[in-house]
């Protein structure tokens, strides 16, 4: 353990440098500050659909000469002009000015979905043997967009987080797979597991050669998610091939946040991830939230939905408070790679002010996320056929059912010398100590307490998530906020423990650490915001 957190934070602190540490003898001598902010912040984002991975109901046009049916990337590829109306495409869904605004509003990373063909540039092969094989050239000029993706982003201090939307064989039935065949073949053989994971290497080999051989200022790419959704035929069958990918990735980069999917069973798979091996990086735990799909989303009314969204007592909030949770202590964390404020028709009869509706329903996720995620991605962007407030980030914002910004943007200035006056806003501040509430908080059951350790790991988690705030490394757009707090937490709780022994009351230093990460958010606010 302590070998493999030593490259993430340092043990000293001082008034000239930040947490951050870099060990550079180990093989994570690329986490610079600038790339551990970027990882490390709080992740409010949108997903960038239909930009690579093509879904038709999203943008139609791209579909226009594909070969029938006509739903998937495979179609499109198969059907005529295919080359040229994939590279139109490629180079004019998104422009630069959709990253500025996004950094306008505060959303900092983007998940950005990608097929394994989309390599093929990079790496010609991954392509053999594949519904995708022979159709290279149709792909190669893919790789390259890509890269100006992240160029483009990072010019806006805006993360990108590449998602495997689409695997060999298909990891689930939807089209947005790769294919219009239902058809799941992804875990029916070796072939397809065992590439998966070599395009994953592919992948994340190729990022690693843009910042240190060609473009060392990209650092901005938060991390990889193995797969999007997958449907594996029992949990085994992917927490296997998940614990084998995450393996061979750590010895390519051991420092890159890696996400994995839920398949909508937080608990199963926060066990899951509490039992693999300590490591530098952590590992983000994906669950995709919607309330549209089902018949039981149907029936329910808009306004029920959002209190359910609202209720601390509720299934959801109290999953999610849960599983936050039992991650953070594991190094880990809950995002929410996918969500929307999208509502079935049913759950709008009878409605006066739908607008109002969806707007509370956005604001209830919203509230939700922020309370116990670390991130989350609004689905998606935008759509071909502009109007759809509930499924179009874009509208959503246009019409007032998004909020016009999300994060902390100061308005008076922030300094950045820890020896201005101004820098320690914490005594000012708090009406009640931290460290005299613990207490009190505990005196109702009387036991033997080291309060103590509360009190250093308040003052550890206020440090450090104050360091986020008040860098200067992002010049725009909102401020970054500590986000994957679990792998910090993890490391300084070690760290106490080595420093202070160990005892059975280690919990008050993380119970403190967490208090202190969270006041520190509210102390800016109030101080600069």
């Amino acid at each position: 353990m302590k070998a493999a957190v030593k490259s993430l934070l340092s043990n000293v602190r001082s008034q000239t440098k930040s947490p951050l540490y870099v060990d550079s003898s180990s093989e994570s001598d690329d986490c610079d500050e600038r790339t551990l902010l970027y990882r490390h912040r709080k992740q409010r984002g949108v997903n960038i659909g239909s930009w690579f991975v093509l879904e038709r109901w999203i943008t139609e046009q791209p579909f226009r000469c594909a070969a029938a049916p006509g739903q998937s990337d495979l179609d499109v590829a198969k059907g005529a002009h295919a080359r040229e109306i994939l590279e139109n495409h490629w180079d004019s869904w998104i422009s630069a000015e959709d990253f500025e605004r996004l950094s306008a509003i505060g959303i900092n990373t983007v998940r950005i979905p990608i097929g394994y063909y989309h390599l093929c540039g990079v790496d010609p092969s991954v392509l053999r043997g594949t519904d995708f094989d022979g159709l290279g050239p149709t792909f190669a000029g893919a790789w390259s967009r890509i890269v100006k993706a992240i160029e483009t982003a990072e010019r806006y201090h805006i993360g990108v987080l590449f998602d495997l939307h689409a695997s060999p064989g298909k990891q689930n039935q939807d089209p947005h797979s790769g294919t219009s065949s239902p058809v799941i073949s992804f875990f029916q053989t070796q072939f397809n597991l065992q590439l998966m994971i070599r395009i994953l290497r592919v992948l994340v080999s190729s990022l690693r050669s843009l910042r240190f051989d060609h473009r060392p200022t990209l650092s901005n790419v938060v991390g990889i998610e193995l797969l999007n959704e997958p449907k594996p035929p029992y949990p085994a069958a992917l927490q296997a091939w998940y614990k084998h990918a995450i393996a061979e990735i750590r010895c390519l980069d051991p420092s890159l946040p890696l996400f994995i999917s839920d398949c909508w069973m937080p608990d199963a798979y926060a066990d899951f991830v509490k039992s693999l091996p300590p490591t530098a990086a952590p590992i983000c735990l994906d669950h995709h939230l919607y309330r549209c799909f089902t018949s039981e989303d149907i029936s329910t009314p808009a306004a029920q939905h959002s209190a359910s969204l609202s209720n601390p007592n509720a299934p959801t909030p109290q999953t999610f408070a849960r599983v936050s949770g039992e991650l953070k202590d594991a190094g880990g964390d809950l995002i929410v790679g996918e969500w929307s404020g999208a509502l079935n028709p049913g759950s709008l009869l009878g409605v006066a002010d739908e607008r109002r509706e969806r707007t509370q329903f956005v604001q209830a996720q919203l509230d939700l996320f922020e309370r116990h995620c670390s991130g989350w991605f609004f689905w998606t962007y935008k759509k071909q056929i502009p109007g759809d407030s509930g499924w179009s980030f874009r509208d959503a914002v246009d019409t007032g059912v998004f909020p016009c910004r999300v994060g902390l943007f100061p308005v008076k200035p922030i300094p950045h010398d820890q020896t201005d006056p101004l820098f320690d806003v914490r005594s000012v501040l708090l009406t009640v100590e931290p460290e005299a509430r613990h207490v009190s908080y505990w005196a109702q059951y009387p036991a033997h307490y080291e309060h103590w350790r509360f009190e250093k790991g308040y003052d550890q988690g206020w440090e450090d998530a104050f360091y986020f705030l008040t860098s200067s490394v992002f010049e725009h757009g909102a401020v970054s906020e500590l986000g994957l707090e679990g792998i910090w937490r993890k490391k300084r709780v070690y760290e106490h423990a080595l420093r202070d022994g160990r005892s059975d009351h280690l919990w008050e230093y993380g119970h403190g650490y967490q208090q202190g990460v969270q006041e520190a958010a509210i102390d800016f606010q109030r101080a600069y915001c």
